[in-house]
């Protein structure tokens, strides 16, 4: 607990539950700090706010990564509580910093890469690249107006655009067990019957209201970063005063779908891997309790901030950095029942 430590700089990581919060927590306190975390359970629980403000004031770093996991249906329901668990963590946070008498140097507050439009014809960076629209840019633009609300003149603050994280994570589980059971081929976009899953939402909604579609063939851009990266990135930013605002959080070179696909079946020793057409897609995806938008979107972010600042990747190729996950946590068919 806070206090408790004294001669060692203090983290606070909200939302540290997911796979991300668990390898954060490892290199903070390999790094020798005292590791405090804010969640629904444990000894600092949302909603208490005198213990959040007890935790925060006098910490050297904040992190946040709370918000509900996106790997679900888009029921009115999910898509409800995937915004608020994001604004309301962050405006909780944000209060706490506000009040405090020693406020954090840097707070680093996750986003998502998805912010950026479907993109096949080039990168969108953090300087240049343009904010797309419907509901999952909505829940981004909502999740970083909220946090960069305001003046805070003590704390530095840095928006995280992750892209999809490659670790033992959701997502990878999901995309292996794929490859795996010979469902392993392109996810091609198609006509499918609209439906209102992907309306703005928000104040300030975006978008059509009925779902549209997309001719990408498979050759939608695939945006990754592997966990080792992502550590390696908050680490780097933490030490670097001079850089803040939106970060993209991107291997440098993205992959399209067909060859994400290809490098996961070489992986999993899949010998052949059916397309999946959207109308097989959305109905095998209701089943599964997800959205086919993951890996329909053509989603093509550029760390331009971090390449300019000189941050090293340890993985910048797509197959070597599934080679590297599959070695550490080997593909098997029933993840794709409890990704």
């Amino acid at each position: 607990m806070p206090g408790e430590a004294p001669d060692r700089p203090r983290v606070v990581i909200a939302g540290a539950g997911g796979f991300v919060g668990g390898a954060l927590r490892a290199a903070f306190a390999d790094d020798g700090y005292e590791v405090v975390t804010v969640g629904r359970s444990g000894p600092i629980v949302w909603g208490d706010t005198a213990a959040i403000a007890r935790a925060v004031d006098g910490a050297a770093v904040l992190v946040n990564l709370a918000g509900k996991i996106v790997s679900c249906r888009y029921t009115d329901a999910n898509r409800d509580e995937i915004l608020r668990s994001r604004v309301d963590t962050t405006r909780s946070l944000h209060r706490a910093v506000s009040a405090a008498r020693r406020p954090p140097r840097v707070w680093m507050n996750a986003s998502t890469a998805t912010i950026y439009r479907h993109e096949t014809e080039s990168g969108n960076d953090e300087v240049d690249g343009i904010i797309g629209e419907g509901f999952s840019v909505d829940v981004a633009t909502s999740w970083e107006r909220a946090f960069f609300d305001g003046d805070l003149p003590g704390t530095r603050r840095v928006a995280l655009r992750m892209a999809i994280v490659l670790g033992d994570g959701p997502a990878t589980r999901m995309l292996f067990a794929l490859a795996r059971l010979g469902l392993g081929g392109p996810q091609i976009d198609s006509w499918w019957f609209p439906h209102r899953r992907y309306r703005g939402i928000g104040a300030h909604p975006t978008g059509p209201t009925l779902s549209g579609w997309h001719r990408t063939s498979g050759r939608q851009r695939f945006s990754w970063i592997h966990i080792d990266d992502v550590v390696g990135s908050v680490r780097f930013l933490r030490d670097r005063e001079d850089l803040a605002g939106p970060v993209n959080l991107s291997a440098p070179e993205a992959s399209d779908n067909r060859t994400l696909m290809r490098e996961l079946r070489r992986i999993a020793r899949a010998p052949f891997g059916l397309p999946a057409f959207r109308w097989m897609l959305d109905p095998a995806m209701a089943v599964l309790r997800n959205e086919p938008e993951l890996v329909l979107k053509s989603r093509w972010a550029v760390p331009r901030v971090l390449q300019e600042a000189g941050f090293a990747f340890r993985h910048d190729k797509l197959g070597p950095a599934l080679e590297a996950v599959a070695a550490q946590h080997p593909p098997r068919a029933r993840d794709l029942f409890t990704a």
